[in-house]
């Protein structure tokens, strides 16, 4: 027998919490749980399913009875159809109180952890305007409004340069003002595609596969300093030189200006050879006078102002004195470690990406940091009994995995290692839930400290102090 798929409607919702994800939640009058992607805690809303699961529905809410009194107006005009900011339209205080529960939510529930009182979430000073790093996509057919889809004209203009729809990978919403990157950020963006269409450079067509223009990566340093990569498609060397040499001479102030030719199925740059079309190959980033060389290929936490209080945090959880050999598992491009190392003995950091460990050599060497060794390699592989023999008993170790968090070997071998204190920084409370469950008979955690890196979202920070017990 066929399923009734039809849609449901409930109506007088009381929206009750926000959940993972970013959705909001109420209660079905089953009692079925209904996650809503438009709605905010306190708001009393009719609701129209969108999908429906044995345990919950997801839906939007089409009619409100009742305005929470957490909301607050969203500052960008792409607010609802841009798939990030998804909690503009929620006050930042209300937004905190909301990241710390889910984290202690996660730590209680999925870890099934005792721990102390959490410290209050450090809340970040920028709401807007903090991010480092903006990807943004060139499309020659941009998603268009449903004023403009009802409408009876012709709409010649249909190059986009802004960010994808959710769920839909061959539309790019077009971005007039984006609130996450301080300028010049937006001016290149603009200048960038007011250029592209006067002097007839194609936009990339991705189910087509053809057009010259594909991305345009912008990155900021607290240091001031400006990175600009454009990815063309096609190798088209006078019309690329002549967008390049426009951005040159309109905006000076660009620090590095790069290129890649990409003419693969996918835009990622990982794999392709990237050039210094002016200025250097890098920018540098600043923390604590410790310099950070960032190429187009590193990874560095996207809001430098959060990432120095989460390094803070760390290095306060990890309580070093000088004598310690410290281990920093998934070190990325070396940050922690060089952060932590005039306080340690030595620090051994190890990673998997290649490029993130010869640009942590290149930092420590430039840092003038003696004290601290990098090796690559898979953790669950590397991180082994013959490490440990090579390298000595660490005294700290810090662990700051992937969202997907640690492999059950990493965790085992941590346990078997046993060093006196693990301090773990996570982007998924979740994951890291999970995996402080497996060491919680040999572990006790001392302290928990939420940091928020991504105003406006639901992701957050939260750093756990373990402590081996007696």
């Amino acid at each position: 027998m066929r399923k009734n798929r039809r849609r449901k409607t409930f109506e007088n919702v009381t929206v009750i919490d926000a959940g993972a994800k970013g959705k909001s939640v109420g209660k079905a009058p089953d009692g079925r749980v209904i996650f809503l992607s438009n709605a905010v805690p306190g708001d009393v809303v009719d609701v129209m399913t969108t999908k429906k699961r044995k345990a919950y529905f997801e839906g939007v809410a089409t009619k409100f009875h009742t305005l929470s009194d957490k909301r607050t107006e969203p500052v960008c005009q792409h607010f609802g159809t841009c798939g990030g900011c998804k909690w503009q339209h929620m006050g930042y205080e209300h937004q905190l109180y909301f990241k710390q529960k889910e984290v202690e939510n996660n730590l209680k529930r999925i870890g099934n952890l005792e721990f102390p009182t959490t410290q209050p979430i450090l809340g970040s000073k920028e709401q807007y305007f903090y991010r480092n790093k903006m990807e943004f996509s060139f499309s020659d057919s941009r998603w268009l409004t449903q004023k403009e889809i009802d409408s009876d004209k012709d709409i010649e203009d249909r190059n986009a340069l802004g960010f994808h729809i959710p769920g839909m990978w061959d539309k790019i919403l077009d971005i007039k003002k984006c609130h996450l990157q301080e300028d010049p950020s937006n001016a290149i963006r603009l200048e960038t595609k007011e250029f592209a269409n006067k002097n007839g450079l194609s936009f990339f067509n991705p189910r087509k596969q053809e057009g010259l223009l594909r991305t345009l990566m912008i990155r900021t340093s607290s240091t001031g300093e400006i990175m600009v990569l454009i990815q063309f498609f096609e190798d088209h060397k006078e019309q690329r030189e002549l967008l390049l040499n426009h951005l040159k001479d309109t905006f000076p102030e660009i620090t590095s200006l790069l290129y890649v030719v990409n003419s693969k199925a996918n835009d990622t740059i990982y794999d392709q050879e990237i050039i210094c079309f002016a200025g250097r190959d890098h920018i540098f980033e600043e923390m604590e006078g410790l310099q950070f060389k960032i190429n187009a290929k590193s990874f560095y936490q996207t809001n430098s102002a959060q990432a120095y209080e989460l390094y803070k945090v760390t290095r306060d959880f990890a309580g070093l004195t000088g004598n310690e050999l410290v281990y920093d598992l998934y070190t990325g491009t070396g940050t922690i470690a060089q952060f932590v190392a005039k306080d340690a003995k030595k620090v051994v950091g190890v990673e998997s990406v290649p490029e993130a460990i010869a640009d942590a050599k290149a930092n420590a060497v430039h840092n003038q940091i003696s004290n601290v060794e990098f090796f690559v390699g898979d953790m669950k592989n590397v991180f082994n009994d013959d490490f440990i023999k090579a390298h000595g008993q660490p005294d700290v170790i810090i662990t700051d995995p992937p969202r997907d968090g640690m492999h059950k070997q990493v965790v085992e071998q941590l346990l078997q290692v046993g060093p006196p204190k693990i301090v773990y920084v996570s982007c998924n409370s979740a994951t890291q839930a999970r995996d402080l469950a497996l060491m919680k008979e040999q572990y006790q955690v001392v302290k928990v400290q939420p940091v928020d890196m991504f105003p406006q979202t639901h992701h957050v920070e939260n750093v756990v102090l373990l402590e081996k017990r007696v």
